[in-house]
């Protein structure tokens, strides 16, 4: 693509930006630019430009506002010790947004666009990127292509628009990582056969807020789904995928298909396999769980996701029973989470080619 640059000329001074680093929380802060590429049948992708970071202004009628066509990507951007600044296996949020947005019935961003239009932005906004001695933090990615048509037909937009934004993230868990605890929903479900579970949408997520406001009520950290043709196969969280370790080593993840791969997901299969860990990708009923706690044969289960990394899960809750924390004391997630970390903070060799140099 053929970027144009507009500098912000409000740009956040030194001193200001070095407040919002120090505690940056998640979310909260934005960099001073954003990227934007706007799509049409007859121009296709075109009118690529970083400007400055502000409001947009849409027609009542615009799309995206009613029929909810959308799809988005969350990614990291690291620096290294040496000043150095990367993202983390960027090609496999592009394919994944791919997979979305035909889903979706989006136009397509050509991978390379997709991992340039991110890289343009980080290298305009590089300062916003936390110093490499900050624990955990980095510059939190958010690309999302969006239907941008005013017009209330029920059909794919015919305008549609796909940004990138940032914001400084800190450490998602301040004073450590600790087991969280989850509310099994037994009455909403996710995701169904046929439906948008494997796309990063919105509405995905929209409809998962009322379960883990559900969780909340109950005391728990997180909401699980269970797959909505028999109630009986464990999904996924709100927004994290989950693994169960196994007596003998062997790691037991749910299959996908109507649960969201995540990039973490990937990488910690993979991680897994070369720590001789045999990784299964199948159903896992709600009944495994609770036998595996209660027999010891289950000895550890952590979920992972892109601001979390990995967490270890604690006790499943339920409306009249639970699963307590499993008691084999194992560490398997600390040491995976471990050097997945150092890889992408560059303390370790990426032995995988995972990360891709932006600065």
């Amino acid at each position: 693509m053929e970027i144009s640059t507009t500098p912000s000329t409000t740009a956040v001074d030194d001193a200001r930006l070095a407040e919002i680093l120090e505690n940056p929380g998640f979310g909260q802060h934005f960099t001073d630019h954003m990227f934007t590429v706007e799509w049409t049948p007859d121009a296709g992708w075109h009118d690529a430009r970083i400007e400055p970071y502000g409001p947009l202004t849409l027609d009542p009628a615009t799309a995206v506002l009613h029929y909810a066509q959308e799809t988005f990507e969350g990614m990291k951007a690291y620096r290294h010790g040496d000043g150095s600044i990367w993202s983390f296996r960027p090609e496999e949020n592009a394919a994944r947004m791919v997979r979305s947005s035909h889903r979706l019935a989006l136009p397509v961003l050509p991978a390379e666009d997709f991992v340039q239009a991110v890289d343009a932005l980080v290298a305009v906004d590089q300062r916003w990127v936390p110093d490499a001695t900050s624990s955990e933090k980095s510059l939190y990615l958010r690309p999302f292509m969006f239907g941008s048509e005013a017009f209330l037909g029920v059909r794919p937009s015919q305008h549609v628009t796909f940004m990138v934004i940032a914001s400084p993230a800190g450490a998602y868990f301040k004073g450590g990582v600790k087991p969280i605890s989850l509310w099994l929903t037994e009455e909403y479900t996710r995701a169904g056969r046929g439906g948008m579970g494997a796309a990063k949408t919105g509405g995905n997520y929209a409809s998962s807020l009322v379960a883990q406001q559900e969780a909340t009520q109950h005391g728990c950290d997180q909401v699980v789904f269970l797959d909505g043709q028999e109630g009986r196969y464990v999904e996924e969280l709100g927004g994290m995928n989950m693994y169960f370790v196994y007596a003998d080593g062997h790691i037991v993840t749910p299959a996908t298909g109507t649960i969201l791969e995540g990039i973490t997901r990937a990488s910690i299969i993979e991680l897994a396999g070369k720590m001789g860990h045999q990784v299964e990708e199948r159903k896992f009923s709600i009944d495994e769980w609770r036998d595996g706690i209660t027999s010891g044969e289950i000895t550890e289960i952590f979920a992972c996701g892109t601001a979390a990394v990995i967490t270890p899960v604690g006790e499943l809750k339920w409306d009249g029973g639970s699963v307590p924390t499993p008691e084999g004391g194992g560490d398997l997630w600390r040491r995976i989470r471990q050097q997945l970390v150092d890889v992408q903070f560059g303390r370790a060799e990426d032995t995988f080619g995972w990360m891709h140099r932006i600065v």
